[in-house]
């Protein structure tokens, strides 16, 4: 299986070396336990001090403090047409970078569409595009990795023509049923009767449905002008701060950096033990 390679870059003086590599490891764990096995997906997720040291092959996820509009966050195709994300600063980062790389791995290219039946009666076969993080986007789904705060993410299932027992639509179980919404996420599709997109959304008290219209040009991808119309990421970093998961994480990081400092500190005992010839010794029994 081909390895999907993605490379994690801070363009900003708010992220340490070592929050870059913290939240790395957590994307990268993400990745290998949790969504490659759902979604057939082989992939690494490296940091990177600069651009200027991510390998060819690889596809950045940048991270910087302005991107100049709230439309240009997300996953953007480069003038060689390879994928590349851009995340804008905010305390909640991680789980944007999160968001953008599931979304980037299940769709590096922003086009998939897959057909099924529209949420909305009346319409009968639709074409959705794969999203496989804004059904379930709010932060209320996020759960941790490393003490890290990630997207929780659709399965495949999601897709599924009707409901079954034991079947899990989101990675989280924040959905009862495909093609269904958690509050605050959203999904999109392509109705060939009319050539109009729509969404179903859940931003405020009830889901509700809305026509986008007809997509007659667009620069760059699909999933960029469904996500430039709908606003999603800017919406995302400003409810996160206001969550109880973000409330959480931010509860338990004096735990997990404790955690972490008791085993530096263990280890470099050990180590320092061994450099000194203080460590216990082995004693062997003569056999004979």
């Amino acid at each position: 299986m081909l390895v999907t390679e993605l490379a994690l870059v801070a363009e900003t003086a708010h992220i340490s070396h070592s929050q870059l590599t913290r939240v790395s490891a957590a994307l990268q764990k993400q990745a290998i336990r949790d969504f490659g096995p759902i979604w057939s997906v082989n992939a690494t997720v490296d940091a990177f001090a600069s651009l200027d040291d991510v390998p060819i092959g690889y596809w950045p996820i940048i991270v910087k403090d302005d991107i100049g509009q709230p439309g240009a966050a997300g996953v953007h195709l480069d003038e060689n047409g390879q994928p590349y994300s851009l995340v804008e600063y905010s305390r909640s980062w991680s789980l944007t970078a999160s968001h953008e790389a599931l979304e980037m791995l299940a769709d590096p290219f922003g086009n998939r569409l897959i057909a099924g039946d529209s949420p909305e009666q009346g319409q009968g076969r639709v074409e959705f595009l794969v999203e496989v993080a804004d059904p379930v986007e709010d932060a209320q789904f996020a759960y941790k990795v490393n003490g890290v705060l990630v997207s929780d993410f659709i399965t495949p299932n999601f897709y599924d023509p009707v409901a079954s027992a034991g079947v899990r639509y989101s990675f989280g179980g924040n959905l009862d049923g495909p093609r269904k919404l958690a509050q605050g996420g959203y999904i999109s599709w392509h109705n060939p009767d009319g050539d109009h997109w729509f969404q179903e959304i859940w931003f405020d008290a009830e889901p509700e449905f809305r026509d986008l219209g007809k997509l007659t040009s667009r620069v760059g991808s699909l999933r960029e002008a469904i996500d430039a119309r709908t606003g999603t990421l800017p919406r995302l970093t400003r409810t996160v701060p206001d969550s109880p998961a973000f409330a959480a994480v931010l509860q338990a990081a004096g735990q997990v950096k404790a955690a972490t400092s008791s085993r530096a500190d263990s280890l470099r005992r050990q180590i320092e033990a061994l450099r000194t010839g203080t460590a216990p010794t082995v004693e062997w029994v003569d056999p004979g």
